[in-house]
């Protein structure tokens, strides 16, 4: 039910009386998001001692803390290859670029609302028509024909009292952010997969190699064994040992093969490419560890990460929501003009007696709906409370994200450590049994022996240095980037606040 007055005037006496009536109210939970703890360190203290990271022969990534995110910190590889693979994902990534259009239609949606809700709505209209009436009953004509000519311009603008308009206007707008937000965070996770899947790629690569020399090494000493044991001076069960290391080494190489390939397509797919144009992986050792990593401090991380920025805006857009559902409880008044021209023929349209004008006001008070504005009222402070829980949720998500990525990089530091300490000493031994079996002082069966462990170890290195790149990644994509401009953000990002 609505209750309405219609109000003859001449228009600028209508409109000054609206303008000075105007005015607005804002209703609506909190729009800032809640406070959360910040911790003081990120990851749980632990009593178990570790070995030293860092040594001159292996330097982990120093982590400076409190400096500010690296936009483009995939150039702290010092590998031209994977700049270019990533700028090359960056601008042809058909999963970004529909990103994009999809932010650009939510740009166009907002400007749109905005222009409904803030500005006068003027149309113009002509009505030409020849009609067909019934006369009263009695008269001796029953029926006659007649043509309307009419035209004519309309204004109309609702003033919104207590904000539901712009409140709603609002709310689209921080969803609009929201959205650049994770436009954002779409790009910046594009760039960390193609860096990680380049890391992968030349690791699988040079583990394969690795894997090969290894499989060589055992087939030749289970060969060597075999001949040993044809002429009695090796055991049955010594060259069955043998022929079973050499199928188990060999037996690395095909699934390393298969996970080598299906990184280069999934790395093809991501530079916008079809599998079978997938690039080949820069060698491991031109992908540099980079000699420091940024590590926000908790509070900085909050306007850092666009996860969390996302989250922020999904709350603003809701308490605007919400508010918006609360303002339309209460009246708005919508003010009418025209003005034009109407005749029965066109002497009469074009002749003073034709003009024709109207002026009205309308004053709107929601009164009994079935509970509907009550219930939607409802519905938009439980979707501003989800969102409230889901932002905090997002920051201690963040937090984990942190703090994982923090101990699995200290970690690698360590595998990577014991790892070389390990490879050297097996090289060393190959080395030294190898030239002693060309002194003819050790067989060859234990100089292969020894080149198996030496090419097991290096596999093992190999690893280990693909988990401290990745890792090392992993910290950077954690970190987020520095807070943009608001004219960064997109044309309209400012009108949210």
């Amino acid at each position: 039910m609505k209750l309405r007055w219609i109000v003859s005037a001449p228009p600028t006496v209508i409109w000054a009386a609206a303008l000075g009536l105007a005015g607005c109210s804002a209703f609506g939970p909190e729009r800032n998001p809640p406070q959360v703890v910040l911790p003081a360190h990120y990851a749980a203290p632990t009593t178990v001692g570790h070995p030293a990271a860092s040594t001159a022969e292996n330097p982990a990534p120093r982590l400076v803390e409190g400096a500010p995110p690296v936009p483009r910190w995939w150039s702290a590889y010092r590998c031209p290859q994977l700049d270019a693979l990533v700028e090359e994902a960056l601008e042809h990534s058909p999963s970004l670029a529909a990103a994009r259009s999809n932010l650009r239609a939510a740009h166009e949606q907002l400007r749109s609302q905005i222009g409904q809700n803030a500005l006068p709505a003027l149309d113009a209209g002509v009505d030409t028509s020849r009609q067909r009436a019934l006369e009263f009953p009695g008269l001796p004509q029953e029926s006659f024909l007649y043509n309307v000519f009419a035209a004519d311009v309309q204004a109309s603008y609702t003033f919104d009292f207590f904000g539901a308009a712009l409140l709603a206007d609002r709310a689209l707008s921080h969803q609009v952010e929201q959205q650049a937000f994770e436009l954002d965070a779409v790009r910046r996770a594009l760039a960390a997969n193609v860096v990680l899947a380049t890391i992968d790629a030349a690791s699988l690569e040079a583990q394969l190699e690795a894997a090969q020399r290894l499989a060589d090494a055992a087939e030749r000493r289970a060969a060597q064994s075999a001949a040993r044991s044809s002429l009695g001076s090796a055991s049955r069960e010594e060259r069955l040992t043998s022929e079973a290391d050499a199928a188990s080494a060999t037996a690395q190489l095909p699934p390393l093969r298969a996970r080598l390939l299906a990184v280069r397509h999934a790395q093809a797919v991501l530079l916008g490419r079809t599998p079978d144009q997938a690039p080949e992986p820069p060698p491991l050792e031109a992908l540099h560890l980079p000699s420091e990593i940024p590590v926000a401090v908790a509070s900085e991380l909050l306007h850092q990460r666009p996860d969390i920025l996302a989250a922020e805006a999904a709350v603003r857009a809701a308490a605007d929501a919400a508010g918006a559902a609360t303002a339309s409880m209460f009246p708005s008044l919508t003010l009418s003009a025209s003005y034009g021209r109407g005749g029965f023929d066109w002497s009469t349209f074009t002749s003073p007696a034709g003009a024709i004008w109207s002026a009205g006001a309308l004053l709107t008070q929601p009164l009994f709906h079935g509970g509907a504005l009550a219930a939607r009222r409802r519905q938009y402070q439980a979707s501003y409370e989800a969102a409230v829980n889901q932002y905090r949720q997002t920051v201690l998500a963040a937090f984990q994200n942190v703090a994982d990525t923090l101990v699995a990089l200290e970690t690698d530091g360590e595998t990577l450590a014991l790892t070389r300490r390990a490879t050297v000493a097996a090289a060393g031994i190959r080395q030294d049994l190898e030239a002693r079996h060309g002194l003819g002082s050790a067989p060859l069966f234990t100089a292969l022996g020894a080149r198996q462990q030496s090419e097991s170890a290096n596999l093992q290195l190999i690893r280990a240095q693909e988990a401290q790149l990745a890792d090392s990644a992993n910290l950077f994509q954690a970190m987020g980037q520095p807070a943009a401009a608001p004219d960064e953000r997109g044309p309209l990002a400012s009108a949210a606040h």
